[in-house]
């Protein structure tokens, strides 16, 4: 597959600036977005392959922005006939409103990850045999196992976003993930653990035997540790969350809250607090695209903007939200480079990227220890979160009752409930073992999904409520 994101179309750059300079005209933004790829998925379950699936993706969406309003017309068809009659879709969204197109965002020499196809390498034959690898080595390692789940998943996307002065920006990202799930039984009780990893690098990064063979050891210790879970209390009390992927809290909780558009409608409870504390001391909150081959990096957005570390909040202080052009044009600042959209039929919105806090100065040992009689929460499974005002509810996939700074036992059906700018300010330690996630995260909003990482330290929340049995 071709690197050109041209290739599967009917046109070129030059006939395509062409036609989109009319619709364009009198516009405040716009461009053609153009997407082509393919993926794979295999999924070995019960002994068996049980599912694989290959698609091949190709098509365009033209946007045209005037104001606050936005015409999109995306299509699969590749014709040159089909790039005009978007245009005059898109075009309908100036109604008359004449304004100056904004500048193309600036270039960049960066790459963030190589040009590779981990659909094509390593070939299928291979893929699948390392699948049952993984499924005899789990069921070798404890008699314990009744059912073990594993799956590849990989593609490569190539785009281009042009623009009707001629600007032509490309990107070229691959994406793999490996996940492992185990299921164990003892005394007539089946509990189950699952570990992945991924990113924007080659398979073989985590298809050597020491990588997939130290998810699938993460899998069953997981599920023997849930063996011996017993019913968590509920009520209200301290929290230590582990580090790594335990921050999808503060991604869900937090990070969509700090996005341009809501914070533009004023329908964030961050809106209109640049400059005020909005979380306690030590707590810095970054937002960051440029990490080399991380799930949620990109070399530039889909409108794009070359993607950036943004600073959102700073030792408790709110700095900034993550912007698309859209919205900070409105909002008179610039692209952070976080205009995303999940496929060429999609319009860009601003979303995260890899979002983290930073590490601080307490020892995670000591963090635990401090807790007299909380949770020690580890990993996460699903939850519900409402955007707007950051309300949340998670499942804990690992989590431990703490008494007197001791691990008494690990605990089953433990939620944690609360909102996530309440629990911002209740952060009490901050540890110094700061982690990203294995690169298994997928955001969604307003129905589009991308993949996005997450990261934090260990961290001890004061006066959470979790839900439990008992």
């Amino acid at each position: 597959m071709t690197g050109d994101p041209f290739a599967p179309f009917e046109f070129d750059a030059e006939s395509a600036r062409a036609k989109i300079a009319e619709p364009l005209n009198g516009a405040d933004d716009g461009e053609l977005f153009l997407e082509h790829g393919v993926s794979e998925s295999l999924v070995w379950d019960d002994g068996r392959l049980k599912s694989a699936s290959f698609d091949a993706l190709r098509g365009f969406g033209l946007r045209c922005v005037s104001g606050e309003s936005t015409g999109y017309s995306h299509t699969s068809d590749p014709s040159l006939a089909a790039l005009v009659r978007a245009g005059e879709t898109a075009a309908a969204a100036k109604q008359g409103r004449s304004g100056t197109l904004a500048a193309p965002p600036a270039g960049t020499n960066r790459r963030l990850y190589d040009s590779i196809d981990p659909v094509a390498d390593p070939d299928f034959e291979t893929k699948v045999k390392l699948l049952a690898e993984i499924d005899a080595y789990v069921r070798g390692r404890d008699p314990s196992v009744v059912q073990v789940s594993a799956s590849i998943a990989g593609s490569r996307r190539i785009v281009g976003v042009l623009r009707a002065d001629g600007d032509l920006k490309t990107d070229d990202r691959p994406l793999v993930r490996i996940n492992v799930s185990v299921t164990a039984e003892r005394d007539g009780r089946r509990e189950t653990g699952s570990a992945g990893a991924g990113g924007r690098d080659r398979f073989e990064t985590w298809l050597a035997p020491d990588r997939w063979k130290e998810l699938a050891d993460e899998a069953l210790r997981i599920a023997r540790v849930n063996l011996d879970a017993i019913d968590a209390r509920a009520g209200q009390m301290d929290v230590v969350l582990g580090p790594g992927w335990p921050a999808v809290l503060l991604h869900e909780a937090v990070g969509h809250g700090l996005e341009g558009d809501f914070n533009r409608k004023g329908s964030s409870a961050f809106s209109g607090r640049i400059g005020e504390r909005v979380a306690a001391p030590g707590v810095t909150v970054v937002d960051d695209g440029t990490i080399e081959k991380r799930r949620g990096s990109l070399t530039i957005d889909d409108e794009g903007t070359p993607s950036s570390r943004t600073v959102l909040i700073e030792d408790g202080v709110l700095k900034g939200y993550m912007q698309d052009r859209l919205n900070a044009r409105l909002m008179g600042v610039d692209s952070t480079g976080n205009g995303r959209r999940e496929s060429y039929a999609h319009m860009p919105m601003p979303r995260m990227t890899n979002t983290y806090m930073l590490g601080g100065k307490d020892d995670p040992d000591e963090i635990v220890a401090s807790l007299k009689d909380g949770l020690y929460a580890v990993n996460f499974g699903g939850g519900q979160v409402d955007i707007t005002s950051g309300k949340f509810v998670f499942q804990c996939t690992e989590a431990y009752k703490v008494e007197n700074g001791k691990i008494v036992a690990p605990v089953k059906g433990a939620t944690l409930i609360g909102d996530g700018p309440t629990a911002l300010t209740q952060i009490s330690m901050i540890g110094n073992d700061f982690a990203l996630d294995p690169g298994v995260g997928v955001c969604g909003k307003a129905g589009q999904g991308v993949p996005v990482g997450v990261g934090q330290p260990t961290l001890k929340i004061s006066g959470l409520t979790v839900g439990g049995a008992g």
